[in-house]
């Protein structure tokens, strides 16, 4: 039999399945031992009193073994056979596509824009009080008239437009204190792989708009091949949280010493390290809105119990839909005034 309850545990007692199974079984009338699984459904935490409370929603099996829900899967037909011609590759034309292939017929799709890859632009980011633009692409212009509103009450000296030669993305730079972190590659890996976005010149360029900051630039990891690879931006695998403490993954960065600048910078225990797969699922692109409060995707559940180990207040949302789009919360975000 599987019931699904909800309930009100602490920090201590929802980390401990041991604790939990005593808790659920006297909920629901049962001896411990008849407490086969505790799949959590749901988890939020209730930090409005001193004490802080973790909200649950549970699925309880009781003396039944718990399943899986089977993964989908997609036995699509043979399309050898027919064929048939897109115009545009845009939402309407990759649905038509996958339809196409639904029904086993080949999609060939033409687009006279640059690959897909090439055409994701951050349109602008915030350093102190300026607003600095992105060299978008041309065949993409017109998304900056979605900013039009916000730059009409920004004073024309407080936009920084930066030269065509220097090519830096959102995603890239992160602030801390005095610091301007950004993640950049060489001009051999800047030209070699598509998934490279900021080059030396967007650092240097930077370094001169802001020669009151220490900016300090860490080559990342590409690869155009494998995902789990590849740092598409530096917040992909590094973000600083809090007064003193940081999201890594190591593997993310291509040289030793910036991992160990780091290290020293942070304090090794103050550094939370994330590996391969959460680094793939963007764990470290979270959104921290202040120095005790983080928005952090529900699903993150060791990232999230870390991050209150550290004594932060984590606000859980479901966002992973957004993930398909390649960016989380810090990519869905443009801080505009920090305090």
């Amino acid at each position: 039999m599987m019931k699904t309850i909800q309930l009100q545990v602490s920090p201590e007692e929802s980390s401990s399945n041991k604790q939990l199974k005593v808790i659920v079984a006297n909920i629901v009338s049962k001896d411990p031992s008849d407490i086969s699984h505790i799949e959590i459904i749901k988890r939020s935490i209730d930090a409005r009193q001193k004490i802080i409370k973790i909200n649950l929603k549970i699925d309880v099996y009781i003396n039944e073994k718990f399943k899986k829900n089977p993964e989908l899967k997609f036995n699509f037909k043979n399309t050898k056979k027919k064929s048939a011609v897109i115009i545009g590759a845009g939402p309407a034309g990759l649905f038509a596509a996958l339809r196409l292939i639904e029904k086993g017929i080949k999609p060939i799709i033409f687009e006279r824009g640059k690959d897909v890859k090439n055409r994701r632009r951050d349109i602008a980011f915030v350093i102190d009080d300026k607003l600095i633009l992105s060299n978008i692409l041309s065949d993409r212009k017109e998304e900056l008239k979605a900013i039009d509103h916000l730059l009409s009450f920004i004073a024309p000296e407080k936009i920084i437009s930066l030269s065509d030669s220097a090519r830096i993305e959102g995603g890239d730079v992160i602030l801390y204190n005095d610091y301007v972190f950004i993640g950049y590659s060489e001009e051999s890996d800047f030209n070699d792989f598509t998934v490279a976005r900021t080059n030396k010149e967007g650092v240097i360029q930077i370094q001169k708009k802001f020669p009151n900051k220490k900016v300090k630039s860490f080559e990342l990891v590409k690869s155009d091949t494998v995902a789990k690879n590849n740092s598409l931006h530096l917040d992909c695998c590094f973000q600083p949280i809090g007064k003193n403490k940081a999201i890594i993954y190591e593997g993310g960065f291509k040289n030793i010493a910036d991992i160990k600048y780091l290290n020293k910078l942070f304090g090794a225990n103050n550094l939370i390290k994330i590996n391969q797969d959460e680094m793939y699922e963007m764990n470290s692109n979270i959104f921290s809105i202040s120095e005790n409060v983080i928005v952090s995707e529900k699903n993150f559940i060791r990232l999230n119990q870390a991050l209150i180990n550290h004594g932060f207040l984590v606000e859980e949302i479901a966002f992973s839909e957004i993930s398909k789009m390649e960016g989380l919360l810090r990519c869905s975000t443009m801080p505009l005034i920090r305090i």
